[in-house]
């Protein structure tokens, strides 16, 4: 009895990998013509003796000599005969724009050309694409040959915004990580860095005015598991897992970032997500029990069962509590003076307002401004913290729930994350906005099935990252000022693990936010990943390879079998399946039609091939589990 039938959805037809070159994001316009550029050994090096471009100009040099073995030698000035020639236009060359370039190949050697020198580090970062994917390498390979595709390239941004939010708060990552991360980042030319650096789980920025914020802040009990269902910590488990940055750590970093043309935006979370400033300083708050809180350690304490959050301890700051808009003048004053970045941002999300609605602070406050409802006593809260931070010399910026309440002052731009209908609304009451929808570029979610994912509540495939538009019809486009990735660390634990979440998806989102609309497609970038694939091996970075696994979907059949569809989000893709409790591989039946349970089966496992070469991982699917599918 044949118990398989299933259909297999190739969603696009597949461009294979050995297209070359494999660059990405995609330039605006690219040609290659025949032929390659071979480095010599002793290579020649030419550029302008800028400060801005000095860093940019070492570490390309050093990952050049250190890939290839061969002697490098630098010319500060233009140099025709140089192998390798940075070039800054004369005059300034409109099609580039600000951060644009080009880059040339050819039998004289590699030339690139920019009207600043930040489109000469732009072009760096296309060069390295282009040379052997040995040039990601930390060591000396041998047998190389260091060749360099002949080429024509022009290139410059879709948005000037082309940010990662990089949340440090939940889970500490040290310095060097975010070094690490502006690295990789840049790769791809993101240009903003957004850290997140205070929520209910730490406070991770020294302020010297309140160092309670860091002494007991900073930190609290590690716990390994899943994230909001840990155990209650117990008083007298230790509270020493976490850190800080301290200011000079913060001025360090921005340095780095700015060698590397990145901004870095700060994120002081009010007012909510405050339980590490609440847990620190307890007259922050209006609660009175709050001399009892500490830092959060990832038990659940506030209940998302409902269309809103609901706290069962008060994680906000009070803002009936004049005490509290001294904190924050004084706080924002530090932070301000830290991170030269015009914007700030404060957050403004997922803020509960169940302690608000009994507290008589709180209705005195409401009765003597005139505020209907909790809507508005945050929107009276936004307001006072915009003046504070204006009077800074900065911008405000926060989630899309600064909207609710009205009265949002015209200067605050909106980072519009619970999907793209806060940035409509936004753009069309004439803010500046950053599109975020968790729906596309929250690469913190899970990109394949749960089943076998690092599990979290939702999936964002890298399809769906691939398909975002920051600029929805019908809105101004020049309100648009970009979009972000965003990466929260609940469930990050390690920087490995952070690598796998991050990619392939932030390629997709880099391509969304770099790359012209009409130059973008699914199946040639997916014939760029796979070659990115094998760059990231040789660069030992961490990847999900789950574009390759199955798109499940269950129901029932009217005679109550269970019936399985499996989608490809990939092309040239099949899926092996056994019943009996084996692995299987390329010799076992293909899934071709629709899949019928047999009636005793425990498990299906499944994993898909592309010809003879295992591609995805191996699938393990209890029966029971595909049950709480079926609606």
């Amino acid at each position: 009895m044949k118990y398989l039938f299933l259909t297999v959805f190739c969603l696009t037809s597949f461009v294979f990998k050995g297209q070359k070159p494999s660059i990405i994001p995609i330039p605006l316009k690219a040609e290659y013509p025949k032929g390659f550029y071979s480095l010599p050994s002793a290579l020649t090096l030419s550029g302008p003796n800028v400060p801005t471009l000095q860093v940019a100009f070492k570490v390309f040099s050093e990952k050049l000599k250190k890939s290839t073995g061969y002697k490098l030698s630098w010319i500060y000035k233009n140099q025709a005969n140089a192998n390798i020639r940075f070039v800054l236009n004369k005059s300034f060359d409109s099609s580039l724009g600000k951060e644009g370039y080009r880059l040339q190949v050819n039998q004289s050697g590699v030339q690139i050309s920019a009207n600043n020198p930040v489109g000469l580090f732009y072009g760096i970062q296309t060069l390295g694409q282009l040379l052997p994917k040995e040039i990601e390498s930390k060591t000396f390979i041998a047998g190389v040959s260091w060749k360099i595709p002949f080429a024509n390239i022009q290139d410059t941004p879709r948005f000037a915004w082309r940010g990662m939010m990089f949340d440090v708060a939940r889970h500490f990552f040290t310095k060097d990580q975010v070094k690490q991360f502006i690295d990789e980042m840049v790769a791809y030319k993101y240009n903003l860095l957004h850290l997140h650096l205070t929520d209910d789980e730490g406070w991770r920025i020294e302020i010297k005015s309140f160092p309670n914020l860091t002494k007991k802040g900073a930190f609290n009990v590690k716990k390994i598991g899943r994230f909001t269902e840990f155990s209650k910590p117990e008083p007298n488990e230790p509270r020493d897992f976490g850190g800080f940055f301290t200011q000079d750590d913060i001025r360090e970093l921005v340095k780095y970032a700015k060698e590397r043309f990145v901004d870095i935006m700060p994120e002081i979370d009010v007012p909510g997500h405050s339980m590490a400033a609440v847990a620190s300083y307890p007259e922050l708050s209006c609660t009175p029990e709050a001399v009892n809180y500490q830092v959060i350690s990832g038990e659940p304490f506030i209940d998302w069962s409902t269309d809103h959050a609901i706290a069962l301890q008060d994680n906000t700051l009070c803002p009936a509590n004049e005490k509290v808009y001294t904190f924050l003048d004084q706080v924002f004053g530090e932070v301000a003076e830290l991170f030269p970045f015009e914007y700030m941002h404060m957050g403004g999300d997922e803020c509960p307002k169940n302690y608000w609605d009994k507290n008589p602070q709180i209705q005195a406050l409401r009765i003597k401004e005139g505020l209907k409802n909790s809507q508005e006593v945050q929107a009276y809260f936004t307001r006072r913290l915009e003046k504070i931070i204006t009077s800074k010399g900065k911008k405000m910026m926060g989630w899309d729930e600064i909207l609710e309440g009205g009265g949002l002052p015209k200067n605050t731009a909106v980072m519009s994350w619970r999907g793209i209908k806060g940035g409509i609304q936004a753009a069309n009451d004439g803010h500046q906005v950053v599109m975020t929808p968790n729906s596309n570029v929250y690469l913190d979610l899970m990109q394949g099935d749960g089943i076998i994912e690092p599990p979290v509540y939702e999936t964002v495939r890298l399809k769906n990252s691939y398909d975002f538009n920051p600029v929805p019809e019908g809105v101004n486009a020049a309100l648009i000022k970009g979009g972000q990735a965003n990466l929260w660390s609940e469930q990050l634990f390690t920087y490995r693990h952070l690598q796998y979440m991050l990619y392939p998806r932030a390629w997709a989102v880099a391509e969304d936010l770099w790359s012209a609309n009409e130059n973008k497609n699914w199946n040639n970038f997916i014939g760029r990943v796979e070659n990115h694939f094998e760059r990231s091996d040789v660069a030992e970075i961490k990847y999900a390879r789950s574009m390759y696994d199955p798109i499940f979907k269950f129901s029932k059949t009217a005679k109550g079998e269970i019936e399985v569809d499996m989608a490809a989000e990939v092309g040239n893709i099949s899926f092996h399946y056994s019943f009996d409790h084996s692995n299987p591989d390329q010799f076992y039946p293909i899934a071709s039609g629709r899949l019928i349970v047999p009636k005793d089966a425990v498990e299906m496992r499944v994993i898909s091939y592309r010809g003879k070469k295992p591609m995805g991982q191996m699938i393990r699917f209890p029966i029971s589990d595909m049950l709480k599918r079926i609606k």
